[in-house]
């Protein structure tokens, strides 16, 4: 039986974890005071800070930036910032700021059957349109990198919870790796390693979840596609034993403590009840059939109800369809109703509120529709985020 999940040789720093886990870099793109607060918290102890980019810090010449981080991969491996364990699966429980508890299994992939190419039947897929423009920057980064240090989460639909589920009564009879609270009130997280037999029954597990069809997929992009993306192109500029695999970090869809929030559209700088009227014509007039699509469509005081034919799998996806092929004014991505009424008051302004998916909807509409929209749902607040711990020479 092929497997498509491996143990890896993980590094993990030998002290301080509080210190050295940040959040994934793309997130709080909007707040530089929350990445001065982590600058503060670190201060002069190795961290994985000082291993990443954090966007909010992205320009036009990252240069500087990119030689001082693949500089401190270098010193942390020579300085023997690291403690090594060989040939093992790490098994999470991740402490939510709410209290639920997600866990997880980090290993490897092989990039070979990844692909963010949208109608590509990989085992591997993207869930969302992968932006080709956010790709470079990271290439910049990892190309030359010794280091890799992940935020990937991959999607498993098990809903009978044969994979990582089985791990739950074991976790004492692991060696416990790691157990301390993330900073800024992000929760906590636990890591065991996993090896021998518990591994093989892991990677068992997971060739039972594909099935007899042409289409076969395992494993959809959750968090961090572009970081997969650059993973991939940067095997593709240099095809080693190494470069072939991603560590990365597996997750139940199924998992009681992921929830998908719906993101909403709303538009800026059009004549609302034109482009509201345009998108019912475009979509083929208004609808009723039992596949119809309901949308909410707020301007100014008014509230109308529209009902459409689908034009993708998800209703998201077929607005965003509408928007993508009749470009006008600007359009935003929008968590919560109560936001997008607010906005919507202003003038020249439209928002849309729709049926969000469901997650038992993910894997049957990427299959559908190649990828999902760009911003159709958000899986877990920003505090919820993976953050960086393990490491991997590539």
């Amino acid at each position: 039986m092929k497997k498509h999940f491996f143990p890896a040789k993980v590094l993990l720093p030998k002290d301080n974890f509080e210190k050295w886990s940040v959040v994934a870099c793309d997130q709080y793109t909007s707040e530089p005071e929350y990445w001065e607060k982590v600058k503060e918290i670190v201060g002069d102890t190795p961290s994985a800070l000082n291993l990443i980019l954090p966007e909010v810090y992205l320009s036009k010449d990252n240069t500087d930036k990119v030689k001082s981080i693949n500089e401190n991969m270098r010193k942390y491996l020579a300085n023997s910032v690291f403690n090594e364990v060989e040939d093992t699966f790490v098994y999470v429980e991740r402490t939510l700021q709410n209290g639920q508890i997600r866990r997880g299994i980090v290993g490897l992939i092989d990039l070979e059957d990844y692909s963010y190419i949208k109608g590509e039947r990989a085992l591997i897929r993207a869930t969302e349109a992968t932006v080709l423009e956010r790709i470079p920057p990271r290439v910049e980064i990892r190309r030359d990198a010794p280091l890799e240090m992940p935020h990937i989460m991959l999607l498993i639909d098990d809903k009978n919870e044969t994979v990582i589920e089985p791990l739950i009564d074991k976790a004492n009879d692991f060696e416990k790796l790691y157990d301390f609270k993330l900073m800024q009130n992000s929760g906590n997280i636990k890591g065991y390693a996993v090896n021998g037999k518990d591994a093989e029954a892991i990677q068992n597990a997971l060739e039972g979840l594909t099935d007899d069809s042409e289409d076969k997929m395992l494993f959809a992009v959750g968090d961090g596609n572009h970081s997969l993306a650059t993973a991939k192109e940067c095997y593709a500029l240099n095809k080693t034993e190494a470069s072939k695999y991603a560590l990365v970090e597996v997750v139940n869809i199924h998992d009681k403590s992921l929830q998908f929030e719906p993101i909403y559209r709303v538009v800026f700088g059009v004549n609302p009840e034109k482009l509201v009227n345009d998108f019912i014509e475009k979509t083929g007039g208004e609808y009723y059939g039992e596949d119809a699509q309901k949308f909410t469509c707020i301007y100014g005081n008014t509230v109308r109800e529209i009902s459409v034919k689908p034009t993708g799998k998800l209703s998201v996806a077929t607005l965003q369809k509408y928007l993508d092929e009749n470009p006008q004014g600007e359009t935003d991505y929008i968590h919560g109703e109560d936001v997008v009424y607010s906005l919507a008051k202003a003038e020249n302004t439209v928002g849309f509120i729709f049926d969000g998916m469901q997650k038992d909807e993910l894997f049957d509409a990427i299959k559908q529709d190649g990828a999902l929209p760009r911003k159709t749902f958000s899986m877990g607040h920003a505090a919820d985020k993976r953050f960086y711990i393990e490491a991997r020479k590539i």
